[in-house]
């Protein structure tokens, strides 16, 4: 499935000689449009073509043209429409990638022909670490700061025992590792579930062994619909109240809307940890969070903001060149140096391009309208930086 937004200024460039008309900013966005992981990757999407509108549709005086590809969920398509990018559509950019293993299937492609890759949302080990590329970027984090994070706030409250569970992919590994880094109490159980296109959905086992372990609570990874199925039913084993739940990624603005309409109370107050939150309060977030509300009549996620943040970061590349998309070097060191208003302030780049950022811990909270959201709280992390830039080379 293929969607393209081309943006033309004026009259004068729909006349353009075919020479004329090849020379505009063409970014290739890979991200998830069907399945039930669609809802993350519309989110991604909406905020990117938000991005190209408030731009007014030009980098450098350049047009923008926008050609979004479903991967389905599976490493093997990402990795076909990341060729099909390069070698048919000939972009400048390849952006997107909600899944680590999508991303780790479809890099090489994308590197091996001397296009930059940029991440907006996955953030595997590998590509922080070993295979780490000047040509690589993310706007998002490396996956095992945001529960590295989660383990300093548990450290925090005192908690001494956690039952595990994580879908059992790159980053569902990755996220437990995270965790362990820093938790400092002891983890009794573990369960990595079947991720994928027929992702596990019934937990009903697993939470009677968590409930069965005497621990004081569960720690969970779950995006995407699997995120909803699980709360739904850690409610239902009669959990809350009796074992603490902690989240990274599985209570958001995209899980929200349907935990309220199923009046879950028992997600409000809960805590989970973060780099963004709607409510920070920098120029690029408030107009950001803004128009994402205005225009499509919801709160974005945080997929939103990282890929809003995307746009950006390919902005100031383009410019910093004058348009000349054949200076590699000059829009590397434009990215490089993270001189973009971006929706978390002001923030810098690694030596393996992973960004160097807070991160805070996040309630959820209901907003003056009665809608349920979350509010940044405390910093739990301070300019972070992960583990793995030192495996980098670079």
């Amino acid at each position: 499935m293929v969607y393209r937004l081309a943006v033309l200024v004026t009259a004068g460039l729909l006349a353009a000689t075919p020479a004329a008309a090849a020379d505009k900013v063409k970014i290739g966005f890979i991200t998830t449009i069907t399945t039930p992981a669609g809802v993350i990757g519309k989110d991604m999407v909406d905020a990117v073509n938000l991005a190209v509108e408030q731009i007014g549709g030009t980098m450098a005086g350049l047009p923008v043209e926008l050609i979004v590809e479903d991967d389905g969920f599976k490493p093997a398509i990402g990795k076909q429409k990341a060729d099909k990018l390069v070698k048919q559509d000939d972009v400048d950019f390849v952006a997107g990638f909600i899944w680590s293993h999508v991303l780790l299937a479809a890099q090489k492609s994308v590197l091996d022909s001397g296009t930059f890759l940029i991440s907006s949302n996955a953030g595997p080990s590998q590509l922080a670490g070993p295979l780490c590329h000047q040509n690589f970027f993310s706007t998002s984090w490396q996956n095992d700061q945001t529960p590295m994070a989660m383990g300093e706030v548990l450290n925090q409250k005192g908690v001494k025992s956690l039952y595990v569970m994580a879908p059992n992919y790159a980053a569902g590994k990755n996220m437990v590792a995270g965790l362990e880094r820093t938790f400092k109490g002891t983890i009794v159980g573990k369960d990595m579930t079947k991720w994928g296109k027929d992702a596990q959905l019934d937990f009903s086992a697993e939470l009677a062994k968590a409930k069965a372990s005497g621990a004081e609570g569960i720690f969970v990874f779950y995006p995407g619909k699997a995120g909803g199925a699980f709360m739904k039913q850690y409610e239902q084993a009669g959990l809350r109240g009796n074992v603490a739940l902690y989240t990274v990624f599985t209570v958001d603005s995209i899980a929200l809307p349907r935990l309220q309409s199923g009046n879950m109370t028992g997600v409000l107050g809960s805590i989970m940890t973060q780099f963004w939150a709607p409510d920070l309060d920098f120029p690029q977030n408030r107009t950001f969070v803004a128009g994402f509300k205005e225009k499509y009549g919801r709160y974005p996620s945080f997929y939103a903001a990282q890929s809003y943040d995307t746009i950006f970061l390919i902005k100031s590349a383009v410019e910093a060149v004058n348009g000349d998309l054949s200076n590699m070097d000059g829009m590397r060191a434009a990215m490089k140096s993270a001189d973009f208003p971006s929706v978390r302030g002001p923030f810098r780049y690694g030596n393996n391009h992973m960004p160097i950022q807070n991160f805070y811990s996040r309630e959820v909270v209901v907003d003056a309208d009665g809608v349920w959201t979350t509010a940044a709280r405390d910093v739990v992390l301070k300019d972070h930086q992960d583990t793995y830039a030192q495996e980098c080379a670079m």
